[in-house]
């Protein structure tokens, strides 16, 4: 599977290791950056790039997913959520890792670095990639409605309120 990676400073020695792990377990990995440390860099960028190229992988039919990281997680999962088709879920337990994918289908996991050690981080990690989406009808059904929000700005017979 090809796994895209992004993070910011506070994330780089967690990108850094896990790439490798990841790796040695046969996947793919692209890197997004940043390449180097930089204390005032900003996340925005790197992790958009991370979710735009699986959203550009999953289109073209490549099996592929997502993992950002920063201090909380928190910025570089509103970042990701912004490119269309990517479905990021903040990760903290290997509990939330697996119902990301078993319910939510989520495409891309976001970490925070300063929050978790890098051997939970990569319990979180391996979870979620070896998690199916259950398929069940009721998620299915709701991930639709999340994806015709994002393309009209509608959930039809849903009543979503303009303001």
């Amino acid at each position: 599977m090809r796994i895209h990676i992004a993070t910011d400073h506070a994330g780089l020695e967690f990108s850094q290791f896990l790439q490798d792990h990841l790796a040695q377990a046969g996947h793919e990995v692209v890197d997004h950056g940043p390449k180097e440390y930089d204390a005032l860099d900003d996340y925005p960028a790197f992790c958009i790039n991370a979710a735009a190229a699986v959203a550009a992988d999953q289109a073209a039919g490549v099996e592929a997913l997502g993992i950002v990281f920063g201090g909380s997680g928190n910025g570089e999962q509103i970042a990701a959520n912004k490119v269309k088709g990517i479905r990021a879920a903040l990760v903290w337990s290997i509990s939330t890792a697996e119902l990301a994918r078993q319910h939510n289908d989520a495409n891309v996991i976001s970490i925070g670095a300063r929050q978790h050690t890098l051997e939970e981080a990569v319990g979180f990690i391996d979870a979620f990639i070896a998690e199916p989406f259950s398929g069940d009808e009721r998620h299915v059904r709701r991930i639709a409605q999340l994806a015709e929000y994002e393309t009209t700005g509608d959930i039809a017979g849903k009543g979503v309120d303009k303001y």
